[in-house]
């Protein structure tokens, strides 16, 4: 089996597999594969906290981290939140979705979540597949953990208008999954909910927001390259990464 690329990792009761090709989500004509860390019931807190400075992530009980063939094109990316400035577009997101109202509900399923799960994946994911998931994929997908995650839902006068996964790291919150209410005008919800996910960790004294991926050739990750500065995970070392111009 395939062993992490850090051999320093305090985690010897891990083992970690690689997976079989499949279509890569996110550049066009190519394969994927993934490296996954087993077994599930051992990734507790702690050791996802290291396993996500190393570039895993999770998709419900499931941990792992690209591990394609001749390809290195996702970045693991991270903010560090203390020296996060952000720009007009998104001070002005801040100001536009300041009516938004946060609180914390427990990992069990809402129909109001799940029915605002699926207007979201059919506006802006169709035909990737997850716009068809069912009830129990979409609990597989978002409301199963072995780690400290937060489910958040924001909301306003009219009702529920976005929903986030957030999972707590000892050194920062990991951003899992965010889905929101693709049908208002001029809305700027994802913009809002990074800078809402950077508030809450300078707010518990944590120093880093970790985004996931970040693909130089992929306008789906396009947007994680405008919070400035940001952190890329290269060669086994947190490195800035050059600021992009906004296209």
């Amino acid at each position: 089996m395939a062993q992490p690329d850090d051999a320093a990792l305090p985690f010897s009761l891990l083992q970690f597999y690689a997976t079989s090709p499949y279509p890569c989500s996110y550049l066009p004509d190519r394969e994927a594969r993934s490296q996954v860390a087993t077994p599930a019931h051992l990734i507790d807190s702690e050791i996802y906290s290291s396993l996500i400075r190393t570039g895993f992530r999770r998709s419900g009980i499931f941990t792992y981290r690209p591990h394609c063939d001749g390809c290195k094109a996702c970045v693991p990316v991270r903010l560090p939140v203390a020296e996060l400035r952000p720009n007009r577009s998104q001070r002005r997101a801040m100001k536009h979705h300041a009516n938004l109202r946060a609180r914390e509900l427990p990992l069990v399923y809402i129909d109001e979540h799940y029915a605002l799960y699926n207007r979201y994946q059919q506006a802006r994911h169709p035909g990737g597949g997850m716009d068809e998931d069912s009830h129990e994929q979409y609990a597989q997908f978002l409301l199963q953990s072995r780690v400290d995650t937060r489910l958040i839902e924001f909301s306003d006068d009219e009702g529920i208008r976005m929903v986030s996964l957030i999972d707590v790291l000892d050194d920062g919150l990991s951003s899992v999954y965010t889905f929101y209410d693709p049908d208002i005008p001029d809305a700027s919800f994802g913009t809002y909910n990074i800078l809402w996910q950077a508030a809450q960790c300078q707010a518990l004294g944590l120093p880093y927001l970790y985004l996931g991926y970040w693909i130089a050739n992929s306008r789906k990750m396009a947007y994680k390259a405008m919070f400035q500065p940001i952190e890329g995970l290269i060669d086994g070392h947190w490195l800035a990464l050059p600021k992009l111009e906004k296209t």
